[in-house]
């Protein structure tokens, strides 16, 4: 009996890690994104497609964003600061997508609510964000200023 006890609690423990995990769910108003770039501290900054490292949307060129995510995701890209990367997570619908006409400086102009109802046009800057979950070292080069 002892014998056979242990002998199925071996098998769980051995067995455990070949579980795979779920991933996380995307809520509706999300999508799971795979972008390339660069990062500088809390900031990722997109970069050229390629046809190695295509992405999963289409972001533009230079969009900067900030991530979240658990420390040590954070931590492990950030020891890897200057080299090109590839992140996944999850951004709203809509982040991503360019609306409006750029100005520059991460500055665009487009329509949006005037104080009166009327049309009027909106100039905030807009901070787009995405919750890291993983990340993996690809070929390329990072532009310093």
């Amino acid at each position: 009996m002892r014998t056979t006890a242990l002998f199925t609690i071996a098998i769980g423990l051995l067995a455990a890690p070949l579980v795979a995990q779920e991933p996380k769910p995307v809520p509706k108003d999300s999508a799971r994104v795979s972008i390339t770039g660069c990062s500088k501290g809390y900031v990722f900054t997109v970069g050229p497609r390629s046809v190695e490292h295509p992405g999963s949307v289409d972001v533009p060129e230079g969009m900067h964003l900030r991530m979240n995510g658990p420390k040590s995701v954070i931590a492990d890209i950030k020891a890897h600061e200057g080299s090109a990367i590839e992140i996944t997570g999850i951004m709203k619908k809509g982040q991503y997508g360019p609306d409006g006409v750029a100005v520059g400086g991460g500055v665009r102009v487009g329509p949006g609510p005037a104080p009166n109802g009327g049309l009027g046009i909106s100039v905030t800057p807009r901070q787009s964000f995405i919750d890291v979950e993983a990340w993996r070292p690809v070929t390329g080069e990072c532009r310093s200023r």
